[in-house]
Formats: structure tokens, sequence, C-alpha cells
């Protein structure tokens, strides 16, 4: 089986029609408190126009791209996504002239599991698009030696290797493929060579056109989400690319949605996130965690369309039949001084809460340990992406809590006013809560908006231990957890009594189950995830998180002797 293939592919008409594409100037309105406010943007089943003379004219190429579909053996749930993403891609752009998958077509790379994917793909399919699917971690996911679960790939596939190259339209096409199913992924030397290779092959045949490259795995530190990107063979990966300012990679992986405006990122070259078409992944540290409530109805891609001097870049909401954001546009001939998706972007814009803005307490939501607050959302020329709230303990004067909370960009609608929950405070206490807005490259708003609420009477949440020492590190230790609420996603960890949460994994971890208030389960120290780590001589914390993320709210230690 060989690993790598080149292929030049034979001219083909292109013609596409298009209505005019109303662009989305803000995600929502900021109106009075207490209604729920819809999107301004209408839900129009219209083909891309980024509103300019050089968008109406006849692209030279056009091209969509999708990522992450995800097929499960159990559940219809992607596959019936994946179909309505076909559909609506064929109406958007009746002729295309390439088709792209950026890796995880599957859940666990089964067999079942292919099918369902061959089975939209195959019925959905134009014809005369060219497939350039990458293979993703998640398709080695099958137990399978890595060249067995590649061998399946190809098969379902019909791809000529891992990672192959072709010539559509006179423009150069890298596919690469990961080559394990290590989650950050595996470029080898010899791939990122034969890489080079191609790369200077373009090159040599038009230095002016873009080199189209697609890769499952982000770069690290590069756009949005490429903290999930690889590190191993990484600053070679890179270090190829930079000598052509002309590539555009497209990768996948990260789940994160394309609304975010840094999804796109030039420096040396351009870099563009492809999101997902079966479930949101967003960034840690925020109160909705990494995997918010209702994360599985994204499904969104990426219809690029190629012309003499411009590659125009758009973003499509396939769940809401809409557009997200303004198109990227990206210059050709490639010139890094006139790169526009820098890290030194022009906005410095931060957002700013209108003067009706209000801030209240939802005391139907309030307990004994947590408040809600309900408030209307700011405004930002681009994107609101957080909101960080201070809770001050009135009594003492003292920061009690800091919070970063979504804003939600990700819902459609953008719910306004936002709901956030408030976890992990001390019960019959006063507090005073102020919230400031942040847009997506960190500019915080100047002004806030501010209101006190004082928590229910009621126990704290208490861990308790049926002993303080364990006789080594076999015994098994029962565990309660008393005053905790109903869970949600809420789970238990376990980590050496000097480790910070989020910094390192756990030792062990499980989700909470809870009857009237109480949880109780026995801790088994052959469950360790991380048994290495678990020793004699050495004391431990079990630390109680609400929601996935890893807001603390109790904790308590015991000793291995």
């Amino acid at each position: 089986m060989t690993n790598s293939f080149d292929e030049q592919h034979p001219d083909q008409k292109s013609k596409i029609t298009r209505r005019t594409f109303i662009e989305r100037t803000t995600k929502v309105a900021g109106l009075s408190l207490g209604l729920t406010f819809i999107n301004p943007m209408s839900s129009l089943d219209v083909l891309a126009d980024s509103g300019k003379k050089m968008s109406r004219k006849k692209p030279i190429l056009v091209f969509p791209i999708v990522s992450d579909v995800h097929m499960n053996e159990t559940s219809d749930q992607t596959f019936n996504k994946f179909k309505e993403t076909l559909k609506q891609l064929n109406q958007l752009v009746p002729k295309q002239d390439a088709f792209a998958v950026v890796g995880d077509l599957t859940d666990n790379g089964l067999v079942p599991e292919y099918e369902k994917f061959k089975t939209a793909y195959e019925a959905n399919k134009q014809s005369k698009a060219v497939s350039l699917i990458a293979i993703g971690n998640h398709d080695y996911w099958n137990g399978l030696p890595e060249a067995d679960a590649q061998k399946r790939f190809l098969e379902v596939t019909k791809t000529p290797a891992i990672y192959y190259h072709k010539i559509i339209k006179g423009y150069h096409f890298i596919v690469l493929g990961t080559e394990d199913g290590v989650t950050e992924g595996t470029f080898s030397v010899k791939q990122i060579k034969w890489m080079s290779e191609k790369l200077k092959q373009a090159h040599t045949d038009d230095p002016k056109k873009p080199i189209f490259v697609f890769h499952h795995q982000p770069i690290k530190d590069t756009m949005y989400g490429s903290e999930w990107g690889f590190t191993a063979n990484r600053d070679l990966f890179y270090d190829t690319l930079k000598k052509y300012p002309q590539v555009i990679t497209f990768s996948g992986h990260t789940h994160y949605p394309l609304d975010d405006p840094r999804i796109i990122h030039q420096k040396d070259f351009t870099t563009i996130g492809t999101s997902t078409g079966a479930y949101l992944w967003l960034d840690a540290g925020r109160i909705q965690g990494e995997v918010p409530e209702g994360a599985d109805i994204l499904n969104q891609a990426l219809i690029v369309e190629v012309y003499e001097n411009q590659v125009i870049i758009k973003r499509r909401d396939i769940h809401n039949y809409d557009w997200t954001g303004e198109p990227f546009e990206i210059s050709v001939p490639a010139d890094k001084n006139s790169f526009k998706y820098t890290d030194a972007r022009k906005d410095k814009k931060p957002p700013f809460f209108t003067n009706d803005a209000m801030l209240s307490i939802a005391n139907d939501m309030t307990t004994a340990t947590s408040l809600s607050i309900m408030f209307t959302q700011a405004k930002d020329n681009l994107l609101v992406h957080d909101y960080k709230v201070i809770v001050t303990n009135l009594e003492t004067k003292e920061v009690a809590k800091e919070y970063l909370g979504f804003s939600e960009f990700y819902k459609d609608p953008v719910p306004n006013p936002l709901i956030l929950n408030l976890e992990g405070l001390a019960p019959s206490t006063t507090y005073d809560i102020e919230v400031f807005a942040l847009d997506a490259y960190g500019n915080i708003s100047t002004n806030s908006i501010k209101a006190i609420g004082r928590t229910k009477k009621g126990k704290p949440i208490k861990i308790t231990f049926s002993k303080e020492k364990v006789s080594g590190i076999e015994e098994t230790l029962d565990v309660v957890v008393e005053g905790v609420r109903a869970p949600k996603s809420d789970w238990v960890g376990l980590y050496e009594v000097n480790e910070n949460p989020g910094e390192v994994e756990s030792i062990w971890w499980q989700y909470t189950e809870v009857s009237g208030g109480t949880c109780k389960f026995t801790y088994n120290p052959k469950n360790n995830v991380n048994a290495a780590r678990y020793k004699q001589g050495s004391t431990y914390k079990m630390v109680y998180f609400y929601g996935s993320g890893y807001d603390a709210v109790a904790s308590a230690t015991f000793k291995v002797e």
C-alpha cells in the first residue's frame, strides 16, 4: 500500500449563480430585559455573496469544505445532519469543482459508520466534483493495526493514499493524513518532506496562485482552537509551509465554531479551521463548559471561491440555514505585508453595554450555594465572546469568586437576555455582582453592569471519607458528598494535594449520581486512569466540580500510608 499519490485532474467548466448576501453586522440586538430576542439576520437560503463587485464575478474555482462529521454506529443524528449538509451545499454551489472532508468521518472507524458516510456521500456528491478526503484520529479508533485502519479508510473513500496531491483547474491541492490515532496528530518527517516537494512543484508551476493544503489536526499556535494542534514535528511542518505565503491550510479536529473571527489566522501563510458537522467544542474555563448544553446542534461548512486576484471563504451555518460573519478575503498573489488576519489585527474596539442594559438576580433559580444572573447582552463591532463576572462578599469586602462565561455566540438566535449560573458560593451570604464584556480579542468593556444578590439558607457542600488514611494503594474508600445539586455534568476528580485541576489530568474521576442532595460512592484505586501518580506516603485531594469544566465547589484530603 502506498502512502502518497499525485493526480492531475482535467479542467472542468464551472458556473455558479448567486443572489445578494445580506451581511450580518451584529449578532444580538440589546433590547429591554425580560424578553428573548431573535437574531436580526433572517434565515435566507441563498448563495453566498460578499456584496462587493469582485464576488459578483464568476469564480475560476469553487469548492465546499466540511469536517468532523463523526458517523456513529448506534445513532443516526450525525448521519442525518451530514445528508442535510450535502443537500444544502448542493443548493448553494450547484456546480462544484471539488469537495473536501477534513478528517473524522467516523466516531470509531467502524464498518457500519463508514457505510453511513458512504451512503450519504455517494448519494449526494456531484459527479464532477473531485473528492478531497483526509483521515482523522477517530478513524483509527477501531482497534485495528494502523495499516489496517488506513486500508479500511482508503477502500471506503476511494482515496489513492493517506496523503496525496491533485491539480484541479491548474490549482494545487495537497491532502495530508495523520498517521495514527493519537489525538493531537502525527505527521512524520517523511510525509513533511513529501509535502515540501509538492509545494515546490506548485510554486514552480505558478508562484502567484494559492496552494490549498488539508490536514485534520491544526498546527499548534496558529488560529482559534489550535491549542489542540500537534507538537511532534510541528516546527518542521510550519517551517516547510512558511516559505510559501500563498499557502492556505484547512484543518478540523477542534470542533470550534466558525463564528469566531479568530478561526482564520495569517502570519507566514494562512490557516483556517473548518468547524464540525457533529458537535460543538469550545475554550476551557467558562461557566457553560467546553461542550455546553445543546452542543450537538452545531453544523457548519466553508465555501471557497477562487478568483484571479483573491480567494473568498464564506462561513455557512448549515443548522441555521444562514451565514455567520463576513466572508474572509485573501489577496492573490499572497503578500505577507498585506495579510489582514494577523495577531495584530486592527480591531481594538472593546464591547460595551448600552445605557439601558440591565442586570438582575433570577431569584427562583437561587440556591444556598449559587446565584443565577440575567442581563442584557453587550454589543461589539465583531463579536462579544465572553463575560467576566466578579463576585464580592459585601460583608468581608473581598472578592469571593471570578467567573468567565460565554456570551453563547454559538447559538442561533443568540440568547438576550443571557442567564449565567454562578456556583460555589456560601449560604446566607450577600454578594455584589459586577459584569464586564470581552470580545474575541480580549478587549474588555470600559463600562459594566451591577446587581446585589443573596444566597439562600443552607449547608455548604461537604465531602466526608470513611477514613482519613488508607493502607496502601489498593484499599478502597467510601465517600459521601452532602448538599449537592442534581447533577448537570457534575463530576469528582482525584489529584495530588498540591496540583491544580486543569493544569494536570486527574488521577481518577467519575460523574456524580445524586439522591436527595447526597452523592455516595466507593473510590477504588484500581480504576485510576493515571495509576503511576497514586503512591504510598502521599496525600491526595478529592474535588467536586460543577459542570464539565473545573469549577471546584468542594474538596477534602486523605493520605495513603
